[in-house]
């Protein structure tokens, strides 16, 4: 029992320290120490102790990312917005074309259960979903919805849902708000009740942003009106631009509940505003036992300077502990407030008070003094952010989500480590992230860190906790206004003690003709309790087949589900899916060639011969076999990157290529599928060859703007480097670049790479689309060769286990600890024609051999060099080349360099690179 107390002191006194020292250091330390030092582990090792002394160890320690579980239970959605969890665990969500969907717990499908008429156009549509606090005696659910026809009003309805039938004859409209639809945008239109039954609303300012000329929408010329959100977000008398709070009644009426911000008699104000003064309120939440509301405020585009000299383009999480007033559209984040600009001088003028802002404008229909502007508590830029460092930069959507309190979730299995209670998960549609918000004593804003950082999201659009303690989230996906393959219902479940195994499918052959035999395997599942032994069981097209793997044949032609279930001794499960497509095979597209199929050498020629063979087209057409081919000066892992069908030539800007896949541009632009922006090969048809193209799209890119496309601004890149810049513009003008056709045989001097240093590769791609059969989608096939230099740097390696030194002076990287049976290896190397090996060496230790090896470390040797040791002290810093001879080897092989020097210790030498010679 001693031992005992004295372990649990132990860790008491263990985190305690790790305490102490969290406040002396910033919130990025404390996430690196709670991950690399904690990761949860004491959760697993602790000797239990009192309820409260664990309730208390458990509240400094944050858990490890094996803890959390996500599971997709839908995708494919179309422009999901918000959901509703249902009391027995079923999801009922909307889609903004006018979907009403329901996620089944119990039979894990989806179905659509209605739908309801709405106006899709601009950002309006099916916006918000919330049930009635007493939906299992009442069995109401409220909608938001902009009503479809002539009319422009967007409506608060109620309606009656039991089981799967929504009764649309049901509907009890609550609330009406007339808006305008002749220009975008801002709706928001998200819906929650609050711990006493009253209901909350956000709606957006629906002005005109897109006419600012970097400016706030202040315009106040005649004829203007639907540009100034003077008459919206800052008036009195109009509901846009706000967060509006009611009770609904009985009747399908609604009260004012005590406590908004102006009386009930409507002296002042309309008595349904609680909050005023927002752009875009797109997603709020509130605190369930103080009432605090927060929510994100989607922020403008604009070319005035705050603060820093930053853009005040500030996206903002607000926190109101009571009603007020939030400074749009005359201030943002802390208070910074805009000059009031006058569209017809185009001179901006003076800036408001915050504590008494006057709204004169003629639009305004409401009181002229308003309320005291109040800051945001978080608010970020297009840049990296001084004040809040952990949101990144570029574009932005601000995203508030629940608050967590530990004690909600009574006996809930998968409610959360007591290290998030009483925090506050905001999010961010367009950069992907969750953090969890710290607060004071007082429930101001403290500290904020990552949340669910290994996990990434697709436009996260609602995050709610279900009553068993989970987390649901909706994914909006890719591209805008589009139904996304990525666009996704998901749960992550939280798991202390024992955690669910963690399924994954493999499948040999996801298409092919039938009869299709498919080898499923379930190897790569892992439990993260290493002890823990597993049971697999598969669903096959309505059988039951048990084993970690197996081998299923489909006769007939169609679409199969295949489920793995992966069961722990204790009773966990997890679960994944996958479907397999019989009816058609995919194309066999072959490139034969006489040269080696991994290196290129100087005065070489490539010869091939491309074949082409599908089992339901009978006759290949060589028309529709694409082959293209072409240098690229940068990058070597071009196979990769050329996933998809695109001509080798347009990656000679592949660094822009990257920057393009990696940066923001992915929210608004595809390549080829319609978003909020243009495609990009739209962009590229348009302005391919014009004068100053380069220099026009750059600048664009960095500053921002509208006009091009619409009125619809485009956020600006501020921090992006002139040069980064003109990369992703290079690379988006090449693909209009028409390539030049080439035959299904051929044979190519291979000159391009001469004079340009040893980074680039030539890639031939050849492929084939088929025609598709018996209701199986037609299916590519392709075939590629990538050839580099043969010279290979040796910290290139694929795996290992040495070490890189890299000397910026030297512009160079070596790898060194060299110690017997240490070793490095590279992926599909053809070894053909290759007659010998030259090595760059530095002979800094005891010298050794460098064994080459097929397939293994102990696989067959091919080749064998023996490295002196230093002959005098001089000679230790000098970097010298051997030869060493290799066994004739045919074909494709991983490729392992073994170093090995029996009865020696230390670091055998330096090596810098790799020469495979073919004379």
């Amino acid at each position: 029992m001693k031992l005992k107390y004295l372990l649990i002191f132990a860790v008491v006194i263990f985190i305690a320290s790790c305490a102490i020292k969290r406040q002396s250091t910033n919130v990025e330390q404390v996430t690196q120490i709670s991950a690399k030092k904690n990761e949860g582990r004491l959760l697993d090792t602790i000797i239990k102790a009192s309820p409260s002394e664990d309730k208390k160890i458990k509240a400094l320690v944050m858990p490890d990312s094996s803890r959390y579980t996500r599971i997709v239970l839908a995708e494919g959605l179309d422009e999901p917005m918000e959901m509703a969890i249902l009391p027995n665990l079923n999801i009922l969500f909307i889609e903004r074309k006018g979907g009403v969907k329901l996620y089944n717990n119990e039979s894990k499908e989806v179905k659509t259960i209605a739908n309801i008429g709405v106006f899709s156009g601009i950002e309006d549509g099916l916006l918000g979903v919330v049930i009635d606090p007493k939906f299992a005696d009442n069995h109401w659910v409220y909608f938001y919805y902009a009503v479809a026809g002539e009319e422009a009003i967007s409506r608060l309805s109620r309606f009656e849902l039991k089981g799967e039938n929504l009764n649309l004859k049901s509907e009890q409209v609550l609330l009406e708000i007339p808006t305008q639809r002749k220009y975008c945008c801002h709706s928001a239109g998200y819906l929650a009740f609050d711990a006493k039954g009253i209901l909350y609303l956000s709606t957006g300012d629906n002005t005109n942003a897109e006419e600012t000329e970097g400016h706030t929408p202040v315009d106040e010329r005649p004829g203007r009106e639907l540009s100034d959100d003077q008459a919206t977000s800052a008036n009195t008398n109009d509901l846009r631009g706000k967060i509006l709070r009611i009770k609904p009644e009985q009747d399908g009426s609604y009260s004012i509940p005590d406590g908004n911000l102006f009386p009930k008699d409507g002296s002042k104000g309309l008595p349904e505003i609680y909050t005023m003064g927002s752009r875009n309120p797109y997603r709020f939440s509130i605190d369930h036992k103080n009432g605090y509301v927060y929510w994100g405020d989607v922020g403008p585009d604009t070319k005035v300077i705050g603060e820093g000299g930053e853009y005040m383009s500030f996206d903002e999480i607000n926190q109101a502990k009571g009603p007020g007033y939030f400074g749009w559209p005359y201030f943002l984040g802390n208070n910074q407030a805009f000059p009031k600009y006058d569209f017809a001088t185009k001179k901006a003028g003076e800036k408001k008070d915050p504590a008494k802002p006057i709204n004169n404008s003629p639009n305004n229909t409401g009181e002229k003094e308003l309320p005291a502007a109040q800051p945001a508590m978080i608010w970020y830029g297009k840049i990296p952010s001084k004040n809040f460092p952990l949101v990144g930069s570029g574009g932005a959507t601000a995203a508030a989500g629940p608050v967590y309190y530990s004690d909600l979730f009574p006996n809930a299995p998968y409610k959360l480590s007591e290290y998030y209670n009483g925090k506050l998960f905001i999010y961010e549609w367009i950069r992907g992230w969750i953090m969890a918000v710290s607060f004071d004593e007082n429930g101001n804003y403290k500290s904020m860190e990552p949340f669910l950082k290994h996990l990434k999201f697709s436009a996260p659009t609602d995050m709610q906790f279900a009553p068993d303690g989970a987390i649901y989230m909706l994914e909006y996906g890719t591209n805008w206004f589009s139904k996304n393959t990525n666009a996704r219902l998901i749960r992550v479940e939280y798991q202390e003690g024992n955690r669910r195994p963690v399924a994954e499918i493999e499948v040999d052959k996801a298409y092919g003709a039938a009869p299709h035999t498919v080898l499923l395997s379930g190897s790569k599942s892992k439990d993260y309790d290493k002890d823990d032994l597993l049971s697999y069981s598969w669903k096959i097209d309505g059988k039951t087949v048990e084993g970690a793997t197996a081998k299923y044949t489909f006769e007939k032609t169609g679409i199969f589900n295949v489920e793995l279930m992966v069961k722990d001794d204790k009773g966990s499960v997890g679960t994944a899916k996958t479907k397999v497509h019989v009816g058609n095979t995919p194309p066999e597209v072959t490139i034969q060639t006489s040269i080696n199929r991994s290196f290129y050498w100087d005065n070489q020629i490539l010869d091939y011969n491309i074949k082409v063979n599908d089992k339901e087209d009978k006759i290949i057409d060589p028309r529709k076999v694409k082959v293209s081919f072409g240098y690229i000066p940068q990058g070597k892992d071009v196979a990769v990157i050329l996933a998809g069908n695109q001509d080798p030539s347009a990656y000679r800007y592949l660094k822009g290529a990257q920057m393009l896949a990696n940066l923001d541009c992915k929210a608004c632009h595809s390549m080829d599928k319609e978003s909020v922006g243009p495609t990009y090969l739209a962009i590229s048809a348009r302005y391919i060859g014009k004068k100053d193209a380069v220099k026009f799209l750059s600048g664009k890119i960095i500053e921002g703007g509208s006009g091009s496309w619409g009125e619809r601004a485009m956020s600006a890149h501020p921090a992006l480097a002139k040069e980064d810049a003109k990369e992703m513009v290079n690379y988006i003008l090449s693909l209009s670049a028409k390539p030049k056709k080439l035959p299904l045989k051929n044979a190519i001097p291979l000159k391009d790479h001469i004079g340009k240093g040893i980074e680039g590769s030539y890639l031939l791609n050849a492929s084939y689309r088929d025609l598709g059969a018996n209701g199986i989608e037609p299916l590519d096939g392709r075939a590629n060769i990538s050839l580099r230099n043969p010279m290979v740097q040796a910290d290139d390696f694929d795996s290992g286990n040495v070490r890189i030194v890299t000397r910026t002076t030297e512009f160079m990287a070596f790898i060194s600890n060299l110690t017997d049976k240490k070793y490095i290896s590279f992926n599909g190397v053809d070894l053909s024609g290759i007659k010998r090996i030259k090595y760059r060496i530095q002979q800094s230790g005891t010298g050794g051999n460098i064994e080459l090896r097929l397939g293994s470390k102990d696989g067959p040797l091919v080749s064998t060099l023996a490295v002196p040791a230093a002959g005098s002290p001089e000679q230790k810093n000098v970097w010298k080349e051997f030869l060493a001879p290799i066994t004739a080897t045919k074909g494709m092989h991983n490729l392992y360099f073994v170093f090995t020097a029996p009865g020696l210790k230390g670091n055998m030498f330096n090596l810098d690179w790799i020469y495979f010679s073919n004379k």
